[in-house]
């Protein structure tokens, strides 16, 4: 019995709930009619440990490509194989300077309740210097998605995984191979310490890691060859660079590539944002419009509210649960 839906169904008749229950249907509608769905995923959603419900999806096929921060994509890997070091701190919003300060000496990176330890930081740069030496060894260059693919492929790395691996899904879209962009790459911890590490010279060049307009190049392609088939939609949790670089795909094809491109079939954004002048990121839905990223009637849905909560409900009701 599909339990969650049904709840849904029967009390999410208003609001934000009724938004949540609409943009659901017409995912599982957009899906049934041969769509293809980008998710964008923004704030500590893999710290929150979505991966539980997003893994889901996308080993189920209701997710075709991600655009997400670079934090998300490190930060999914950091729970795989360190969970059972996290530090959950219930009583957060409590916390003063000194017990953040006792925090940060025990070597905990707090995000709100969440702390995740420095060393898992430090395992993963140990495992991917040695790829980016190889790389700048070889003159070669890779996305940052696909170093995490090599070390996922790694059993000495894989033997360290403390939470199932159906649970991480940075492991998912590997098993599908789905593309992964991290636009702003740079802004992340493991972007920070390769930008170190060319400063003492340890990896010879930037260019190992292929650059956020190589990023949008492949994502353009994989649009093109895409809408040649199938209508694509747009899922966004949170704002900023995730969704902001990943919808300017369609913008860029029609204005400045000057293709004939359809735009984005479905979008639906949850946000705890509301809109003021210069303080939501990436325009609101209808706004969207005159930027060439959404036609008029394309479905759109925004839904004002905590995604750690709602992005899970909407998960399952598209998996039919």
């Amino acid at each position: 019995m599909p339990a969650i839906s049904d709840f849904m169904d029967l009390h999410y008749r208003h609001f934000n709930a009724r938004e949540t229950v609409a943009a659901a249907r017409a995912w599982r509608q957009f899906l049934d009619e041969g769509g293809k769905m980008l998710v964008s995923l923004a704030g500590a959603m893999s710290t929150a440990e979505l991966g539980i419900s997003l893994a889901k999806m996308i080993r189920a096929g209701k997710v075709h490509t991600i655009s997400c921060t670079a934090a998300n994509l490190e930060e999914d890997i950091f729970n795989l194989v360190a969970h059972d070091e996290y530090c959950v701190t219930p009583h957060y919003r409590d916390l003063s300077p000194d017990d953040e300060i006792k925090l940060r000496d025990s070597g905990f990176n707090r995000v709100a309740d969440t702390c995740i330890p420095e060393t898992v930081i430090r395992h993963l740069e140990h495992r991917l210097l040695e790829d980016w030496q190889q790389a700048g060894r070889e003159g070669k260059s890779y996305f940052p998605y696909e170093y995490f693919y090599r070390l996922l492929d790694d059993p000495s790395f894989m033997k360290h995984a403390q939470v199932p691996r159906e649970n991480s899904w940075v492991l998912a879209a590997k098993e599908r191979g789905l593309a992964i962009y991290s636009p702003g790459w740079e802004d992340s911890t493991l972007g920070n310490i390769f930008t170190a590490r060319v400063i003492e010279g340890k990896v010879p060049t930037h260019a190992v890691v292929k650059s956020g307009t190589m990023q949008l190049e492949h994502l353009i392609r994989w649009y093109i060859e895409t809408d040649k088939k199938s209508k694509i939609g747009f899922f966004q949790i949170g704002g900023g660079i995730a969704g902001d670089f990943a919808i300017c795909a369609v913008p860029c094809i029609i204005q400045d590539l000057e293709l004939d491109i359809r735009y984005w079939s479905y979008f639906a954004q949850i946000s705890d944002s509301p809109t003021s002048y210069g303080g939501y990121s990436g325009a609101e839905p209808n706004e969207k419009i005159t930027w060439n990223k959404l036609d008029a009637s394309t479905p759109r849905f925004m839904i004002n509210s905590d995604a750690s909560i709602v992005a899970p409900l909407i998960f399952a009701y598209v998996l039919g649960e």
